[in-house]
């Protein structure tokens, strides 16, 4: 049991993708996930209820809905290859913290934005909160002179130039709020993260 709560063990990125495929099951028992109005009945983001009825919640429940098993496959795919690592340099209580504050507040900016370009949409997914992980692993990196363990800078450039360029040729993609997710995670990180006297990278070599 001590095992499982330890530092290494990345118990929350576990948690959030077992709690994201549960959501997925039941609302699917329930109805159809890629259908809009269905999706905004059970939580997703729509303004008109966000802004007008106060429904504020749909920002929080939204990032735990998908529209489909591709677009909660891929999410979780994303989570599952970079949440570990963030877990395990964040500590479980900050990663956590940033996970929801950069899924929450990329619903916040994606809504403003819509606002602004007078677009009604229906949004939902984990996207957001996943930008903010690449965002703060791009802030690490940077103050870890570059690299962390087997991830250095130029890669995680080369990951948020390719996931941002894929979001704005696709049609149906929520890129406020992935370009705000990434922002979020950046500053939030930026606030709560002091890089240690050892690296990581030197601490796993020494372990190994």
């Amino acid at each position: 049991m001590r095992k499982l709560f330890s530092k290494e063990t990345p118990f929350i990125t576990v948690f959030l993708i077992a709690l994201n495929i549960l959501v997925y099951l039941y609302l699917e028992f329930l109805g159809s996930t890629e259908q809009t109005s269905f999706m905004i009945v059970y939580g997703a983001v729509y303004a008109p209820l966000v802004w007008e009825e106060g429904e504020y919640y749909r920002l929080l429940t939204s990032i735990f809905m998908h529209f489909g098993i591709t677009h909660l496959a891929n999410n979780m795919l994303m989570l599952f290859v970079i949440g570990e690592r963030l877990e395990r340099v964040l500590g479980k209580v900050r990663y956590l913290l940033l996970y929801l504050f950069s899924g929450v507040g990329a619903n916040v900016i994606s809504l403003l934005s819509s606002m602004a370009n007078y677009d009604i949409n229906v949004s939902a997914g984990a996207s957001g909160a996943i930008f903010g992980i690449i965002g703060a692993l791009f802030v690490i990196i940077a103050k870890n002179h570059g690299r962390l363990e087997d991830l250095s800078l130029r890669q995680m450039a080369f990951m948020i130039i390719l996931s941002l360029y894929f979001g704005f040729s696709s049609s149906g993609v929520d890129n406020a709020a992935h370009v705000g997710g990434l922002l979020l995670g950046m500053l939030l990180t930026l606030l709560i993260y002091r890089r240690p006297k050892v690296s990581f990278r030197r601490h796993n070599l020494q372990n190994q």
